[in-house]
């Protein structure tokens, strides 16, 4: 049952206003050299020769479409995920970087963010990537034993991984991240753990250390492998935490380790319920107006969809209730080790906390919250039992 308040003059924007929150671009290149078993993002194997000129200028005219959402806001991050956009050449990316800032302004320190995979290295080409302005780099290794790159359906090796991380460095890229899995197929700790020593050795910004799920419409999901069973999962878990922790990785949300300087300004802007603009097959947004509306937008799925002219870029939006939002807002902040601030809530969704008030009294009777009246932070149960958290503040069915 609901414990969110369901008096309406409480879920009316408040007296002072609706601040709009910060602003961030993600952008979805879909193509990958194959796809992999586990993945269930939107990802297509990509053709010997892709339209990048073609799925440029549809970005840009997606972008254009959505400038309204943006009300004087400039861009704090832009983030190019997938997919493999490193697939992409650096002057189709030259050509959208240049598009997307003729149409809104970059913060002066905006966080620039593309996604790589080892086996789409190219030296030359990544040394064009940074002198783009792309400033931060995310590798998909998943794993450093060949083994286990052969049972995820990777397409690269371990040396090639390493080699990956190495050439990044030479081609001017000091803000890395590393995206590596445990509780593979037949993984023990020894395994994960070395995985992950390797990882810290070659002394990455930022970690994604996260285990591995079972996802519908996978390959995985239809033939599932045969994965470690919990305890051991577990046991992984809590000395993969220790060994990160020593050598000074501090874990800022579920499954994202930085160096102190390091935490990534897009994550944190999504788990704080900041807004950003989604533009590519697929992409996901979740914007919101000065009047305190709030909605989540998604576009067309199917590249070939995407790259026709007749069928429209939107494929659907949701304007969020009132009711709704004390989950929305908590099932993204509360992922955040040190949680937000009780304020935040306000801010970001024109609220009084009143509205949360019995299930705070409840999450903290059961020792899911964190008992300090001015954050909305999990306890170290609450991270846990996050589901049971959430389902706290789910709103009744209307």
């Amino acid at each position: 049952m609901s414990l969110i308040t369901s008096d309406l003059s409480l879920q009316r924007p408040l007296e002072h206003g609706f601040e709009l929150p910060p602003l961030a671009l993600y952008v979805h290149i879909p193509w990958c050299i194959r796809k992999c078993p586990y993945c269930d993002f939107n990802s297509h194997a990509a053709s010997p020769e892709l339209p990048e000129q073609a799925y440029v200028a549809a970005l840009l005219a997606d972008l254009e479409l959505d400038l309204a959402h943006a009300h004087g806001r400039q861009l704090d991050s832009i983030f190019f995920g997938g997919g493999t956009p490193s697939l992409f050449s650096a002057h189709a990316l030259q050509t959208l970087l240049e598009g997307i800032e003729q149409r809104l302004p970059f913060s002066p320190s905006i966080e620039i963010t593309l996604e790589a995979n080892p086996g789409t290295f190219e030296q030359e080409k990544f040394a064009a990537y940074r002198a783009l302005g792309i400033n931060r780099l995310s590798i998909g290794i998943q794993s450093f034993q060949d083994s286990k790159l052969h049972a995820l359906g990777r397409v690269h090796s371990a040396t090639e991984a390493i080699a990956a991380v190495q050439m990044a460095r030479q081609a001017g890229f000091d803000n890395v991240n590393l995206d590596l899995m445990h509780g593979l197929p037949d993984q023990s700790p020894e395994e994960a753990l070395a995985d992950l020593q390797t990882a810290i050795d070659l002394a990455p910004r930022h970690l994604s250390w996260y285990q591995l799920t079972m996802e519908p419409n996978t390959v995985f999901w239809s033939k599932p492998p045969l994965l470690p069973e919990d305890d051991v999962l577990w046991d992984i878990q809590e000395a993969g935490q220790v060994l990160l922790a020593q050598h000074g990785y501090i874990q800022y949300e579920v499954s994202a380790y930085a160096r102190a300087e390091a935490v990534a300004q897009h994550n944190v802007n999504y788990w704080s319920f900041g807004d950003f603009i989604g533009i590519g097959a697929g992409a996901h947004g979740k914007v919101s107006d000065p009047h305190g509306r709030i909605q989540r937008t998604w576009k067309t799925r199917q590249p070939s969809d995407y790259l026709d002219c007749e069928t429209p870029f939107l494929a659907g939006r949701s304007v969020l209730a009132a009711d709704d939002l004390p989950f929305e807002f908590l099932m993204n902040a509360l992922r955040l080790t040190d949680g937000v601030a009780l304020k935040l809530f306000s801010e970001r969704t024109g609220l009084s906390t009143e509205v949360l008030l019995d299930g705070l009294t409840q999450a903290r009777q059961r020792g899911l919250l964190s008992n300090d009246p001015e954050r909305l932070t999990a306890s170290a149960q609450g991270q846990l039992f996050l589901n049971d958290l959430l389902q706290i503040f789910l709103a009744p069915e209307r």
